[in-house]
């Protein structure tokens, strides 16, 4: 099980609409809950969000790392690492 770091969470919480028509958590708790059961994966770069993309089957190889960043599945966190959520 991966523990998410409190800025990954606040990341989650503040932009879940991305992803989500309602919220699926409200608190830092209801939030990690929720990345752990669909197992939400914290990578360090961009690069690497590409390659779990493709991991998952995901076409990644036209987008930029603008239109990476902009995915609904993915969250910049500060300091330059991204919270992925399949919902």
């Amino acid at each position: 099980m991966y523990e998410y770091d409190e800025e990954c969470l606040k990341a989650f919480l503040r932009n879940q609409s991305r992803l989500f028509d309602e919220p699926v958590a409200e608190t830092m708790e209801e939030a990690e809950a929720f990345l752990e059961d669909c197992m939400a994966v914290v990578v360090d770069s961009i690069g690497e969000v590409r390659s779990f993309f493709e991991e998952e089957g995901v076409d990644a190889a036209g987008m930029s790392d603008e239109e990476l960043e902009e995915a609904s599945e993915v969250f910049v966190i500060p300091g330059g690492r991204y919270l992925i959520v399949e919902g």
